[in-house]
């Protein structure tokens, strides 16, 4: 049985066996993860959040990264894993458009903290429960995510299950019970995108996640074949499926080698079509530009075609504004998504040239793009992997940089740089507050 199976294979597979590079690609992911949700942490829904905060009287446990509170360990998960999304900045499988550090960084930093346990436990944890998740949503990818389903929400629920399992040192069939329990808190509606709501899609995966394994560490039942049943989760939520995926060359195949790093704060399937645009900024002044057509995947138009968006959230599954700002300022970052520059009329204007197109046969990663100037001169770019791809990653010195720009304004320079030695030496450091305690605003 999958469920079954799934749970002796992670029962089969100790640090020691994680490969090297397994490890070193799952401290990039979590320091990517720290970034941007230390960069988001005084955004406005996170106050809402928070205020709920006093008014259940929540005890201080553990860190809401890149603030100076502390929350008990379910709200702080929440919190932790709604702020890895609020910039849309988060790592991405681009297979299947899940975001994997979202649900499971929160649930093992939080467990890590309280508990004070042994980094390396951290990391193995952090590793298995992305692996489970991505395995899951290789499954039942692209039926589950084409009917409305927000994958990163509706799959890390179990990743995050997972997680905690394993630092709560359930046994086998306490694994199995938490994992039906966290199958039946799936939830996440891809209409909320644009919206306060998508970000706490992960946020709350990761908190059902936790609250399950806490449950059936005291004994709470379910169904020990959530994955598989007649009326379990693949068969209820995706309309066709494969569960060979989750378990088939386990140990030999690391799906999270393939999660990859944005360099720019919004969805990946934009990303393209930025980078198309920053390189015709080469060719023309905006002046002189009369239209720019891109040709571009169909999940393109379908995530986000938006064409007047009028928030900075909105503004990130806009093809229209990213490709203006990408064009017009020659970046992407949070700074281009926020609420003032969605409505800045020069860009407002500039959006009405952008004329985006669909073929069936251009890859996520990929777009043309031409920019066609107001004496009829004509300009093309093809990207065939956009930058942050796993064909086309981000270097390390990149992903540092974009740590200290998010980070340096809520905890400095110096103190984000302390951070990146601990999170990139994770097994030498003596405690998770090593870290934590580094990333409080």
């Amino acid at each position: 049985m999958t469920t079954e199976s799934l749970v002796n294979n992670l029962f089969n597979t100790d640090y020691e066996s994680i490969p090297e590079n397994v490890k070193e690609h799952a401290k990039k992911s979590i320091l990517n993860w720290a970034g941007v949700a230390i960069g988001s942490a005084n955004h406005p829904s996170v106050g809402m959040v928070l205020d709920l905060k006093n008014d259940l009287q929540s005890s201080e446990q553990v860190t809401i990264l890149g603030r100076s509170e502390k929350a008990d360990i379910l709200l702080a998960t929440l919190t932790n894993g709604m702020t890895s999304h609020i910039f849309d900045f988060d790592d991405t499988h681009l297979d299947t458009i899940h975001h994997p550090s979202g649900p499971v960084a929160p649930v093992v930093f939080a467990l890590g903290e309280w508990y004070d346990l042994n980094p390396i436990e951290v990391l193995r944890a952090f590793v298995l429960g992305s692996e489970v998740e991505l395995r899951i949503s290789n499954a039942i990818y692209p039926a589950h995510y084409d009917l409305g389903w927000h994958i990163t929400s509706t799959v890390g629920v179990f990743g995050a299950a997972v997680s905690a399992g394993l630092l709560l040192k359930l046994n086998k069939e306490q694994l199995l019970q938490a994992l039906g329990i966290a199958g039946t808190q799936s939830s996440g509606l891809r209409e909320m995108f644009g919206t306060m709501t998508k970000p706490f899609h992960p946020g709350k995966a990761a908190q059902n996640g936790l609250l399950a394994a806490m449950l059936a560490k005291k004994g709470f039942t379910s169904s020990n074949q959530v994955l598989e049943a007649k009326r379990g989760f693949s068969a209820v939520l995706s309309p066709t499926f494969n569960l060979d995926r989750v378990n088939e060359n386990w140990g030999k195949q690391w799906e999270l080698l393939k999660n990859s790093f944005k360099p720019y704060a919004c969805g990946i399937v934009l990303h393209p079509s930025i980078d198309a645009c920053i390189q015709l900024r080469n060719f023309a002044e905006p002046m002189n530009v009369q239209e720019i057509q891109l040709i571009v995947n169909p999940s393109v138009l379908e995530l986000t075609g938006k064409k007047e968006p009028r928030t900075g959230l909105e503004g990130k599954f806009s093809i229209y504004h990213s490709a203006a700002v990408g064009f017009l300022e020659k970046a992407a970052g949070q700074a281009q998504y926020d609420d003032e520059k969605v409505m800045d009329p020069n860009i407002v204007a500039f959006r009405s040239k952008i004329k985006p197109s669909i073929n069936d046969d251009i890859n996520e990663d990929k777009a043309i793009a031409k920019v066609i100037l107001n004496n009829g001169t004509e300009h093309k770019v093809t990207i065939e992997h956009a930058t942050g791809s796993i064909e086309n990653p981000m270097s390390r010195a990149s992903l540092i940089d974009k740590f200290i720009a998010l980070t340096k304004p809520i905890i400095g320079d110096e103190q984000g740089k302390k951070v990146i030695r601990k999170i990139e030496r994770f097994e030498d450091v003596e405690s998770i507050e090593e870290i934590t305690a580094l990333c409080r605003g």
